[in-house]
């Protein structure tokens, strides 16, 4: 076991408690443990998924703490404040207090004068990246934002280049920002053919796959559009999605009324990295991200991919080399092209091979070091503020 010269007392905060930030979270919490750190956790059961849920409680933290949270901003938001700053008060103190999300990054950092440990800060993409999103919107959330990142912050943790210029862009200054791209284990294998006997695909099915929250920034409605299209024509296409979400019932619906129902597999338990030893073709069609799981997942599997251009998906995918980039709008034309493309075996041969040299790219263990390098430059900092 690798461990710390010094240990540290470390709170960690999620409100979506699921999908790619979730992940982070649990990766993060395990690897900060394995290092001899005292990691206490704090998620929302709100919006929490059940295998979020398993995976965080078999860590076996020093604590483990249910705090509800919204998503949306409303008076509620006061008593999550109330009873998080009481966690911060009754179970430290802690040497550095890591909220991931807007929201639990709003709530970690919000304080009473005086002196306080050092607040980092993860957005997981800001609220305002998301290109759907109000003018009005943009201004309050990026106001918001700028001053939380300006005056109550000690660093902000980028996941991407893109992310980090967004953030420079909200006048959040360079000083404060660090970038520490998402790292994955191993990726499972030898379950292939198990997988997709279990879910009624054969061996010959040519499997697009979708990893995701069924929700609005996900936009799974443009892949069962663009899947509907290619199905006419191409009878081995199966679609598997795995995810759940606010939207399932209009996915579903969408589904039904395009008549691939037969076609495509919808399920919410499956782990993704699980997941990837039966797709052949993994598609992302986002209408933004910071630096999703799935891209590094996808990545790290070897897989031939489809991305929408968005934050992340240059750090994983050179256009034609390894994948397809399209442009991020509803207008399906390009991602039925794209996978249209890929139904050629020839071409997702090439595209697969390049995918495969470079799988051994991305890893947890380097994103858990890099984040305790910026801890410690934190607790350094907050340090020599006080001498």
């Amino acid at each position: 076991m690798q461990k710390s010269e010094q240990p540290l007392q470390i709170l960690e905060v999620l409100e979506p408690s699921g999908g790619g930030s979730g992940r982070h979270f649990v990766d993060l919490c395990a690897g900060l443990k394995a290092r001899g750190h005292r990691v206490t956790a704090v998620y929302s059961p709100v919006r929490a998924e059940e295998r979020f849920l398993r995976e965080l409680m078999a860590l076996d933290l020093a604590k483990v703490i249910a705090l509800p949270m919204l998503r949306a901003v409303g008076p509620k938001d006061f008593a999550s404040w109330r009873a998080l700053s009481r966690v911060i008060r009754e179970e430290g103190p802690f040497d550095i207090v890591h909220g991931h999300s807007s929201k639990a990054g709003a709530l970690t950092r919000l304080r009473l004068p005086g002196p306080h440990v050092p607040r980092i800060y993860t957005p997981h993409a800001f609220r305002t990246m998301d290109p759907t999103l109000s003018s009005k919107g943009r201004l309050v959330f990026g106001a918001i934002e700028g001053i939380l990142g300006r005056f109550f912050t000690d660093r902000v943790i980028c996941v991407s280049k893109s992310e980090y210029d967004h953030a420079l862009g909200l006048g959040i200054p360079a000083s404060r920002l660090a970038v520490v791209v998402n790292g994955v284990g191993a990726i499972p294998a030898g379950r292939r053919a198990e997988i997709r006997s279990q879910r009624g695909l054969s061996d010959d099915a040519l499997v697009f796959g979708f990893i995701g929250r069924l929700s609005a920034q996900k936009a799974p409605e443009r892949l069962i559009a663009a899947f509907a299209t290619i199905a006419r024509d191409m009878p081995q296409a199966r679609l598997l999605m795995i995810g759940s979400g606010e939207l399932e019932a209009d996915v579903r619906h969408r589904i039904d009324a395009a008549g691939i129902a037969d076609r495509v597999v919808i399920e919410a338990d499956l782990p993704g990295a699980e997941a990837l030893q039966a797709i052949d073709v993994l598609v992302m069609t986002s209408r933004y991200e910071a630096m999703s799981y799935v891209m590094l997942e996808g990545a790290a599997a070897g897989l031939p991919m489809i991305l929408t251009d968005v934050g992340g998906t240059a750090n994983v995918l050179d256009h034609d080399v390894n994948g397809l980039i399209v442009p991020n709008t509803d207008d399906t034309g390009p991602l039925i092209a794209a996978m249209e493309a890929l139904c050629d075996g020839a071409t997702r041969g090439r595209l697969a091979a390049a995918a495969s040299a470079r799988s051994d790219r991305y890893g947890v263990a380097a994103m858990v070091e890099q984040t305790l390098t910026v801890y410690r430059q934190a607790i350094a900092d907050r340090q020599r503020a006080r001498d």
